[in-house]
């Protein structure tokens, strides 16, 4: 059977050659599709990463549900053995310590609200590989009053480095405190909202601003993001009875999530396109082969072969041409992708960003196997009707067609 039709689907060569060619761009085109999301998926979790919260983050208990309206009543104090003990499972590359507070910078001229953090210069400049340095230069341990500002904050505030800034902000016990810091360097990251409100100094000297020596939380840095859920389930089960949340970056990633299910959302919609589109363009071709082998058919029925031998064999001269085209397209997709990833695609900067970058196209194999599987399916599904009416026919009818 599977011999007779794999000859069969080699008689009207042309007819077979468009068949495949409608395959080969439905598969390669959702090869394409895909490989370019996830390329979106990758620039925005690396930046999201690498930028801002590190691959996960470990609270007080709390502090994520009530710490915005009583920030200070959620800091831990003591975190030298809980940083000794993350710092030791595997995978872990760094762990930094860092304290938020909301305040006021100053520079004589104007004032503007800012969201603060102290930081580990050193640590943040290892995990911070996507903030950009647009001026000036990264903070140090050696900086004990420098600050970086977001790239907003400089321009409403016309600062550059080498400036003085002023930082007014509420202690723990309520009184308020001033600081005065150089600016070190201005950085720009993929969020613009954060750049026009964030300010990074040391964490000995926001310490000395809050009047407090607690932080509120450890930003944990991993080898590879894809132990992130492995190594949070750990702190979670070891450190979680002792008043302890840990989260990992997609859960504080608002805007990542809701990207990523918009755009699976959509590629849904786009892989449910393209099998109506092979459907159709194989269906065209199958229903006039089908049609113009009725004779065959009568013939082959009047000398003994069952109705349902005449429909395994269409429907199997379908299954082997949706194999051969789903697998020229897997192979046509991932070398048009090699190529234009080696080319690269300019973007421009996604909603809330300034920042450009060169898109590539990321070979993912879930989404290869399912294009595969989508295009013979297509192929399949679209012989199954034009082999039932064919069987139908009664014998003479279709003897009659070699009249």
């Amino acid at each position: 059977m599977l011999s007779l039709a794999f000859r069969n689907i080699f008689r009207h060569k042309g007819r077979t050659s468009l068949t495949l060619a409608t395959i080969i761009f439905g598969v390669s085109g959702l090869i394409l599709t895909g490989g370019f999301i996830e390329d979106i998926f990758h620039n925005l979790r690396e930046a999201t990463i690498h930028s801002q919260l590190g691959h996960l983050q470990v609270y007080r208990e709390g502090y994520l549900e009530h710490g915005r309206r009583d920030p200070y009543s959620y800091l831990m104090s003591d975190t030298a053995e809980l940083t000794e003990a993350i710092r030791g499972l595997p995978d872990v590359s760094d762990v930094l310590r860092r304290v938020r507070f909301s305040g006021l910078a100053n520079n004589g001229y104007a004032d503007l609200p800012v969201l603060g953090e102290g930081v580990e210069p050193d640590g943040e400049a290892r995990l911070g590989t996507l903030m950009t340095i647009i001026k000036g230069r990264q903070l140090t341990s050696e900086d004990a009053y420098g600050i970086l500002i977001g790239r907003g904050v400089a321009e409403a505030m016309q600062v550059n480095p080498g400036d003085y800034i002023t930082l007014l902000a509420n202690t723990t016990d309520g009184a308020l405190n001033s600081l005065e810091f150089e600016v070190i360097g201005i950085f720009r990251t993929f969020a613009r909202d954060y750049d026009n409100r964030a300010i990074r100094i040391p964490l000995d000297a926001a310490r000395d601003l809050i009047a407090s020596e607690g932080v509120h939380s450890i930003v944990v840095s991993l080898n590879a993001a894809e132990e992130t859920d492995q190594i949070t389930g750990l702190i979670r089960q070891r450190f979680q009875s002792s008043g302890y949340e840990a989260r990992a970056w997609y859960e504080l990633a608002d805007f990542y999530s809701k990207t990523v299910d918009l755009y699976d959302r959509q590629f849904l919609v786009l892989q449910s396109i393209i099998l109506f589109m092979v459907l159709l363009g194989v269906s065209n071709s199958v229903n006039m082969a089908v049609y113009e082998r009725i004779g065959e058919f009568g013939t082959m029925m009047a000398l003994g072969e069952r109705r349902v031998d005449i429909f395994a064999l269409v429907v199997s001269e379908n299954l082997l041409l949706g194999l051969l085209g789903a697998s020229a397209g897997v192979l046509a997709g991932i070398g048009v992708a090699f190529l234009i990833s080696a080319i690269g695609i300019e973007m421009p900067p996604p909603p809330n960003s300034d920042m450009g970058y060169i898109a590539q196209i990321h070979l993912v194999p879930d989404v290869m196997i399912t294009a595969f599987i989508v295009g013979t399916v297509a192929t399949v599904l679209a012989s199954l009707l034009p082999a039932y009416r064919a069987v139908r026919l009664p014998v003479v009818d279709a003897l009659r067609e070699n009249i």
